[in-house]
């Protein structure tokens, strides 16, 4: 019996980049809680950004945030995974040659600093993703601990993260596609597979008793950390060679159809 569902959000769930859950997904929440069964958000957004997308549910679900460095549930922090300094640093020297061509946020387990001026790029932090922002000269000199760095390219950045930006850091990060606008830096032990097996282990529930649903390259562990697993169909190929199932996508409602179908016929 499946007792938890995580989702991925962006691409996934909903459309990449927009702050609103359609309400047949909010009622399928309800009716998942009514029946006992958790559903988590999980996504490469910061808690702030997904507690507003799923508002009129918020206190109901649990959160795999920042690709899994912030884990969240009842009010409470599950597990939280900063970054090593000599990590943030050496990125953040490889990102800031490219800014006007690339933006970058750093996240934090209170917010998001962006040294980014670019009024479009803050106003999609703010408007699109409703994120909670703060604007620095210079993130090095904050004291916040930081837990995830993202870089943005608007169209997409896949070429250029591909080729430069993960092969510079995979061997001492976790560094990967998060959406085709977004490349994502972690600490290397961050995965949302690895935060679905924390929240799995913290509520007692097993991988055979999970269900799991995603579309880019940083949902491949996920899909391996579920017993049932569905790539949607316009996700990347490497994510449905690891998910068990492949479902309509974002725009046909594709989880909610699972889920409805799946659970409650």
């Amino acid at each position: 019996m499946i007792k938890l569902i995580a989702s991925d959000v962006d691409g996934t769930l909903i459309k990449d980049s927009t702050p609103d859950l359609y309400p047949e997904m909010v009622d399928t929440i309800r009716k998942l809680k009514e029946k006992g069964i958790l559903f988590c958000a999980a996504s490469g957004r910061q808690y702030a950004s997904l507690k507003n997308v799923f508002r009129e549910v918020a206190d109901d679900i649990a959160y795999i945030a920042e690709n899994g460095a912030h884990i969240r549930y009842m009010h409470q922090n599950i597990s939280v995974t900063p970054m090593k300094r000599e990590h943030i640093e050496g990125i953040m020297e490889m990102l800031r040659p490219y800014y006007g061509e690339c933006e970058t946020i750093i996240s934090t387990v209170n917010g998001s600093l962006v040294e980014s001026k670019n009024q479009e790029f803050i106003d999609l932090l703010t408007f699109g993703y409703r994120n909670q922002i703060r604007q620095v000269k210079d993130v090095l000199k904050e004291e916040e601990e930081i837990i995830k760095i993202a870089v943005y390219r608007k169209g997409s950045i896949r070429e250029l993260g591909e080729r430069c930006f993960i092969p510079a850091w995979t061997d001492r990060v976790k560094a990967c596609m998060a959406g085709e606008e977004w490349v994502d830096f972690m600490d290397k032990s961050v995965d949302k597979g690895e935060g679905l097996k924390i929240l799995e282990n913290y509520l007692g529930i097993g991988r055979e008793e999970t269900m799991a649903f995603g579309d880019n390259n940083n949902d491949i562990g996920m899909m391996r950390a579920a017993g049932v697993s569905y790539a949607v169909d316009n996700a990347v190929e490497e994510v449905k060679e690891a998910a068990g199932h492949v479902c309509p996508g974002w725009s046909k409602k594709g989880v909610c159809q699972i889920i409805n179908k799946e659970i409650f016929l």
